[in-house]
């Protein structure tokens, strides 16, 4: 089972590291920025220029540290949130003074691509109609109105808190909500305010109004790309030609089109004037999805066996640091997944990458094969370990020729579990830029469209089940045969 392992992670890491790099193309969690991750990766293919598009990796945060850890090369960002969140300038910062504070950090700015998309609070238009509120100052008068706002915002410098100080709003209730979800919630009156985006198509097609910031509390957020300085001349020079050439309207009709074909591709190929035709594509995008899915499952599982099983050795014992292997194994399993993910990511050397869902899903997959081989280890009867002694076995020898074959079976329960663990965790991965079936996933949510969630969500349980299957046949191969299960026979009539 070990050297099985052994074989599996060299050959996943050769896999993983033998191709020529593309550019990485990041995007994050809403519409927009999928669109315009698309049409830069699209434009740059259109140039010759190989690139990859990692959607939905998650908020600025997260695109800024991949970013300037060389994860990504290039994604969609905006002036305000530069000033606001990332140099922080105190101020709204002109192209020219961000780009000489991005520059002493490795990182190039395009000029602006040609639209303002700035933050608003939007209400349904009969809602407002009713209170008479056409401006976030009309807020102050309505305190019983709820808020559903995106974590982002509510944690930003531009964001809800210094908002709500500077109009002197205090909503009897603000909770966070995920960007798309809330559309839904104000539709259905589970929310009477949300954040948005002023070029978010479904503004006018849920007739929406978006509050007048009469104050002038939102800077400008000029649309540009961010990328690395180190990328060579032609591909900055790609990004460049960008600038310029997309309006508010011409912003607004592509976020539409992306949300009305639940295709993100379609748009940017109606912004470069290309044709595709719906679905094209699809099946290859599967099997890509399936395949990354596959290769982080694979690494993580077979770097949990490695360490797995003899740390379950240890922990068969009976003394305190048996225990304590299996204390901290169970306290790893205790963390959400999401909070361990973000853990890792400023660890050096991990960041925004595969590496980084890699070791959070070999922790997670480490707890059911160290207590499923310490448990197998346990329950040998001590007749049977006196019989080994007896023989005169080295200790080595009896655990490789009679314990560990005598555990097999409780071992392989526990390798299984994990692997069947991590098909699902993995699809988290995608939050991260480390791709697999958790990308379609995420669109879907985003787009709310059943459809896209499902091209991940099927495959996933396919996977799994395919897992359960190959370990039918490990049984036969690592369990010896007085050990193995009889096979299933249907009842006597």
């Amino acid at each position: 089972m070990v050297k099985g392992a052994a074989f599996v992670l060299a050959f996943g890491l050769a896999a993983s590291c033998g191709a020529a790099e593309p550019v990485i193309v990041g995007s994050k969690k809403f519409t927009e920025s999928y669109v315009l991750g698309e049409i830069a990766a699209r434009t740059l293919e259109a140039r010759g220029i190989r690139a990859a598009h990692r959607q939905g990796m998650g908020g600025t945060l997260i695109l800024w540290q991949a970013l300037a850890g060389g994860a990504v090369d290039v994604y969609p960002e905006y002036t305000g949130t530069i000033a606001q969140e990332i140099v922080r300038t105190g101020g709204p910062g002109t192209v020219e003074s961000l780009r000489a504070a991005l520059a002493a950090r490795g990182i190039g700015i395009t000029d602006p691509l040609g639209f303002n998309n700035t933050y608003a609070l939007v209400m349904r238009r009969s809602r407002a109609r009713a209170l008479g509120i056409a401006t976030i100052g009309d807020l102050r008068r309505h305190p019983e109105l709820s808020a559903g706002l995106t974590h982002e915002f509510l944690d930003r410098q531009d964001g809800w808190k210094p908002l709500a100080e500077r109009y002197g709003l205090a909503l009897e209730s603000v909770r966070g909500i995920d960007h798309a979800l809330g559309y839904e919630a104000l539709r259905s009156g589970a929310i009477d305010v949300k954040d948005a985006y002023s070029t978010d198509a479904r503004i006018a097609r849920d007739d929406l109004v978006a509050l007048a910031d009469d104050l002038r509390f939102f800077p400008r957020y000029d649309a540009v790309y961010l990328y690395r300085t180190a990328l060579a001349a032609p591909t900055v020079a790609a990004l460049g030609s960008l600038a310029g050439h997309i309006d508010e309207a011409e912003m607004r009709r592509l976020n539409a089109r992306a949300e009305d074909t639940r295709d993100y591709g379609r748009a940017a190929d109606l912004f470069l004037g290309k044709r595709s035709p719906a679905g094209a594509g699809t099946a290859r995008k599967i099997a890509g999805w399936t395949a990354r899915h596959v290769q982080l499952v694979s690494l993580s599982v077979a770097l949990a066996i490695l360490f797995g099983v003899p740390l379950g050795v240890l922990a068969s014992g009976r003394s305190i640091g048996s225990k304590a292997i299996l204390s901290v194994a169970g306290i790893v399993q205790t963390i959400p997944a999401l909070a361990l993910l973000a853990l890792l990511v400023p660890v050096p050397f991990l960041g925004i990458s595969p590496r980084t869902a890699i070791l959070a899903l070999f922790l997670y997959s480490l707890l059911p094969i160290v207590r499923n081989t310490a448990t197998g280890l346990q329950d040998i009867a001590p007749e049977l370990k006196e019989s080994a002694e007896a023989l005169g076995l080295s200790p080595s020898a009896r655990l490789g020729r009679v314990y560990l074959p005598m555990a097999s079976r409780t071992i392989l329960a526990g390798i299984k579990t994990s692997a069947v663990i991590a098909v699902g965790t993995a699809t988290l991965a995608a939050l991260i830029g480390a791709g697999g079936l958790g990308e379609p996933i995420l669109s879907g949510l985003n787009l709310n469209d059943h459809a896209t969630i499902l091209e991940g969500a099927i495959p996933a349980a396919l996977l799994a089940l395919a897992v359960e299957g190959l370990f039918e046949i490990a049984d036969r191969v690592f369990i010896p045969r007085g050990l193995r299960l009889p096979p299933r026979n249907p009842p006597a009539a």
